[in-house]
């Protein structure tokens, strides 16, 4: 049988498999354990955690990277099923961006210019993008385990898609620890940490969910 008419065949069964559901789902809370596990092992949570959470700054990096992981996290089953249509479900993908641009309009609209720059570069950029991709490698391991067992008809994407999963994880737990909270600096290097860990997972996706 040739592959593309496997792919039709599996398109045209609706049925999803628990299993499969249920292994993403233990994947999921399994690798945000162990992440979460090193993270209060090693960093834990910023001192004046109390006094940030009356911040709106604060809260709203919450708000960003917990979106990230959501709509990620409702593209992972349909990556790994042939004849899923992606292409407007994608778009979801686009809701945490649309959150930090219009943060930053609101920051540099209440923000003197000659402070901008400072507020972007913050004083964590370096940790930023080397702790969130360190700690992204436990879930995105423990969802490449669970999603090898898909059909991902784009194994490139699909391991992107979990790769961004990750990043949620791991930039959540990261923003409890990072005292940066302006958004020109969560809109500067949160993508660029969670870009690298995507590039990543793409990369890794072709090499190990072929199918």
């Amino acid at each position: 049988m040739k592959t593309h008419d496997l792919i039709t065949l599996l398109a045209q069964d609706n049925r999803r498999p628990a299993n499969l559901s249920i292994a993403i789902s233990v994947a999921i809370v399994a690798g945000t354990a162990i992440a979460a596990l090193i993270f209060f092992s090693m960093l834990g949570l910023r001192h004046d955690l109390a006094l940030a959470l009356k911040t709106v700054r604060f809260d709203f990096k919450f708000l960003v990277t917990l979106t990230l992981f959501a709509t990620a996290t409702s593209l992972v089953a349909a990556t790994i099923r042939p004849g899923s249509k992606l292409v407007i479900r994608r778009r979801l993908l686009l809701s945490a961006p649309i959150l930090l641009a219009a943060a930053v309009t609101v920051e540099m609209a209440v923000t003197p210019p000659d402070q901008w720059l400072g507020k972007l570069i913050g004083r964590n950029a370096l940790h930023c993008l080397t702790i969130i991709p360190a700690l992204s490698l436990f879930p995105a391991f423990c969802l490449f385990l669970a999603i090898r067992n898909g059909a991902p008809e784009n194994p490139g994407v699909a391991g992107a898609i979990a790769a961004l999963v990750s990043a949620g994880i791991a930039s959540t737990l990261y923003a409890s620890n990072c005292f940066d909270d302006s958004p020109l600096f969560v809109a500067t290097w949160y993508p660029i940490a969670a870009g690298i860990v995507a590039t990543a997972g793409y990369f890794a996706g072709k090499r190990f969910l072929r199918w």
